[in-house]
């Protein structure tokens, strides 16, 4: 049949500037201006003489104030406080949605099945549930000692 095969990348995700957007609504900046303390230049902006443009010295590099590369660990702070708030906003609205719930010694519980690897045969129709299992022990706030019915303990619960 001939067929040949060729791989080509459709899409080139530093390039799409999906990444630098997500990026600058989670901390308020830009990567670029946390890493070189200016924003990134685009084409049209030198074709427009923008002021940035004008203050471009003849050996290629842009004439960054010393005030601003000065500034540019407290914009990186300010950044990281920003991302650490957003991320504190989003665990608060997930753990509201979440129902705790307390058990006691001799409680019967049924545990997820999701962790560790599917045996062979078991797939997206496998049980999700295994147990029932017993509380054997309550040992602080959401942690238990876990048996099955036969009173043997299990591993790493």
């Amino acid at each position: 049949m001939k067929i040949k095969y060729q791989f080509s990348s459709v899409e080139h995700p530093q390039a799409n500037g999906q990444a630098e957007a997500a990026n600058k609504s989670a901390t308020g900046e830009t990567s670029f201006r946390l890493a070189y303390g200016i924003e990134a230049m685009i084409p049209v902006e030198i074709n427009e003489k923008s002021p940035r443009v004008r203050f471009y010295d003849e050996v290629g590099n842009i004439q960054v104030h010393k005030e601003e590369l000065e500034l540019l660990p407290e914009v990186r702070e300010q950044a990281q406080i920003r991302e650490a708030a957003l991320k504190q906003r989003m665990t608060n609205k997930y753990n509201k949605r979440i129902i705790r719930r307390t058990f006691t010694s001799d409680d019967l519980v049924l545990i997820r099945n999701d962790i560790g690897i599917n045996k062979s045969g078991e797939g997206k129709l496998a049980a999700n549930w295994k147990g029932p299992y017993k509380i054997s022990e309550v040992l602080g706030k959401e942690y238990y000692k876990v048996t099955d019915l036969s009173d043997t303990e299990l591993p790493r619960s």
